[in-house]
Formats: C-alpha cells, structure tokens, sequence
C-alpha cells in the first residue's frame, strides 16, 4: 500500500485559497468553452472531442479546483467542500484538509499503479523512432475506419507507408485498436497487464496519459497541476492528429507527412519536447502526493 510522507500541511487563508479557486475556475472554463459550445450545438470535432470522451472526464471534473495533498483551507468547514468526498477537519476550527490517507487505504490497488506508472514511465529512456505510426495502423488495410474522415493518401497509399516501416508501437490504449493486419506487424505485444514495464515517456499516448493519472488521484493534485496535465494532453493530441492519416483540412489541421525525412524529423523534435514536458509533471504530480511505497 502506498503511504503517504509525513510533512506539515500548508495553511492557506480564505483570500489565498478563493483566489486560487477562481483563477482556476476562469482557466478551466477557457480551456473547455470551445467543446463547451459545441456540445450545445450537438457538434461533434474529430480532433479534440477525444480529450472528453475517450478518457471520460466531463469539463466539470476540470472545474473543480483542489488545494492537494498538502494544505489546509481555513474557514471552510462551512462550504460546500466539507461535503466532497476525502476532505476532513483540518487542525484548526473551521478548516479543511484533503485525506490523503483515506484515500491511500480506500484506493490502494489504483494508488500503487498510479505511483508505479509515474516513476517508472519517467525512469526509462523515451523511444523516438515509432512516428506516430501508430494511427496509420489503425486504418490499415481496412475499409471502414473508426473516423468519418477521408485518408489524405487514399487506401493504397496509407497501406503502402505502413508497409514500408516497421511498427514499432508500446502502448496498449493505442495497440489495442491496430487492425487485424496491422497488429502482427508491431514489433512488441503490448499488454494491459505489461503496461508498467512497458510505457516510455516517449510515448504521445502515455503523454496524454499523465492527465488520466491526474484525474485519477482526485484531490490529492492541485487544480493548477491537472490543468497543466490537460494542457499536455490537448498539444499531444494535436500533433497525434497532425501526425495521422486523416485529411483533417476541413478542420483546420496541417499535415505533419511523417511519411517524408522533413515529416519524421519534425514529429521527434516535438516529440521529445512533450516527453520532458511529460516527465516534469510526472515529478511534480509525486512531489504533491509524496506516497513512500516501493515500486519494485
């Protein structure tokens, strides 16, 4: 089970604490007011609707501001937080902390892969050479796609860059979608249960991934830090779509042709960007949460 490190909490005043929350709430609130307004017009974007319904995380869990693991709200035992799950009294009359340690003993199978996915993901060396080839596997061979968007080559010549590379793909979220002809191509066999020997911080999907970590561990990471997990995610998937088959030219996207030498380089130099982006939150996130169990 993953404990928690014993250090003080952060008293932070009403002033302090509302500031935070509101400044938060503004930011999530421009973050999601485009997918916002679409969804009351009941339309859909092939691009960043992903970000709401693969993961599932609807704009309100955004909203919701956290102090994390480690400060105490004064004054307000009286709000409507003293109701939300895994908040306590705090040491003062009339605070509020986050229990940490009611969520480490009621979720301690998530916590301990959590922690697991974080530390050992940004402890391997990122891979560089897969491409995003990843989303051509997807519609490899195959008629009927799991976009309604045109291929930009047309079958042929989509079937005919994946033919020429070899698939070289270690996420399991993104594997497990790979058509029956594209799935013996891959190099390795991904696995759910192999999943934490197995994601890189090279990885867009394990990228994107840090945000579901985020979501995952509720209060214990602050609002400003699950914004910038979803700010990682929304630049991933821009270049995961630029990057893809899709002619998404109605939709404002340009190509990255990683089918070309100017295509691959550009995708691996911001590839690498996103991978320290990626494990700066991953060390922040801990830093934040300071569980102290083994990940052997």
């Amino acid at each position: 089970m993953s404990t928690l490190e014993a250090s003080p909490a952060v008293r932070l005043a009403p002033a302090v604490w509302h500031a935070r929350e509101e400044a938060h709430e503004a930011r999530a609130d421009a973050l999601t007011a485009a997918h916002r307004e679409r969804a009351a017009r009941g339309e859909k974007h092939p691009v960043w609707d992903f970000l709401f319904t693969y993961y599932g995380y609807k704009p309100a869990i955004l909203r919701r501001w956290h102090p994390g693991a480690r400060s105490e709200l004064a004054d307000a035992a009286d709000s409507a937080r003293a109701g939300w799950r895994w908040y306590a009294p705090g040491s003062d009359p009339g605070s509020l902390r986050v229990d940490a340690a009611a969520f480490a003993a009621e979720k301690a199978p998530l916590a301990r892969l959590i922690e697991i996915m974080l530390r050992r993901t940004a402890e391997r060396p990122g891979r560089f050479d897969c491409f995003g080839l990843h989303e051509w596997a997807m519609v490899y061979r195959q008629d009927e796609h799991r976009h309604p968007v045109p291929l930009r080559l047309g079958q042929a010549d989509t079937d005919a860059v994946v033919d020429s590379h070899e698939l070289k793909c270690s996420h399991f979220d993104a594997f497990r979608f790979f058509t029956p002809d594209a799935a013996p191509r891959n190099a390795m066999a991904p696995t759910r249960d192999r999943q934490p020997e197995m994601d890189q911080p090279g990885c867009l999907h394990a990228g994107m991934d840090v945000y579901k970590w985020a979501v995952k561990l509720g209060p214990l990471v602050p609002g400003e830090l699950l914004l910038d997990a979803f700010e990682l995610a929304r630049d991933i998937r821009q270049l995961d779509m630029e990057a893809a088959p899709y002619d998404l030219s109605a939709w404002g996207i340009e190509p990255v042709r990683i089918e070309t030498p100017e295509g691959k380089a550009t995708y691996v130099r911001r590839q690498r960007v996103f991978a320290e982006r990626g494990n700066e939150l991953r060390a922040r996130i801990l830093d934040a949460w300071r569980p102290t169990s083994p990940t052997s």
